[in-house]
């Protein structure tokens, strides 16, 4: 990658830049989630983190952090006020204590059940697109995100 603009066209300079285009959409999707996820009180890692578990019960912390993309200085206190709040607990393996499982409490399930309710089909209104489309939008941009994570890897994860 170059630090050079790409040839101008007409509009905006960082219009032409994929990356920005995701930043911008990614601001975007927080403006349209923070309104949804206040009612029930908590944020959107906090909620991407009770889907996951809601998913299966009973996963190591890494695993979580894994599943988010997410590292252990970040993911802590995210589960630390999971857990304050009453919607998770965490509990030490029985085979190997320096291993910490994550589960749902009733009330965490009940909260996430009622924002998987109402959430998934404000956000699809929000965006103004067919679920088609969206799933389509969807696996393209996993597919590329995974490739950066994996050519990140591959080169010492230094970006630009």
């Amino acid at each position: 990658m170059t630090d050079t603009l790409p040839p101008a066209s007409e509009g905006e300079p960082l219009d032409q830049f994929l990356c920005f285009s995701v930043y911008a959409a990614g601001l975007a999707f927080n403006r349209v989630y923070k309104p949804l996820l206040d009612r029930f009180g908590i944020t959107y890692p906090q909620y991407l983190a009770l889907v996951a578990l809601r998913g299966a019960d009973g996963q190591t912390v890494s695993a979580l952090g894994a599943k988010l993309h997410l590292e252990s200085n970040t993911l802590t206190p995210l589960i630390k006020r999971l857990e304050a709040a009453g919607l998770v607990t965490r509990t030490r393996d029985k085979q190997d204590e320096r291993v910490v499982r994550l589960a749902l409490t009733n009330a965490g399930r009940g909260l996430t059940d009622e924002a998987l309710g109402c959430i998934p089909a404000a956000v699809l209104e929000a965006t103004g697109m067919r679920p088609e489309e969206l799933q389509a939008l969807n696996h393209k941009l996993a597919s590329l995100g995974a490739a950066l994570r994996s050519d990140g890897a591959a080169s010492g994860g230094s970006g630009g």
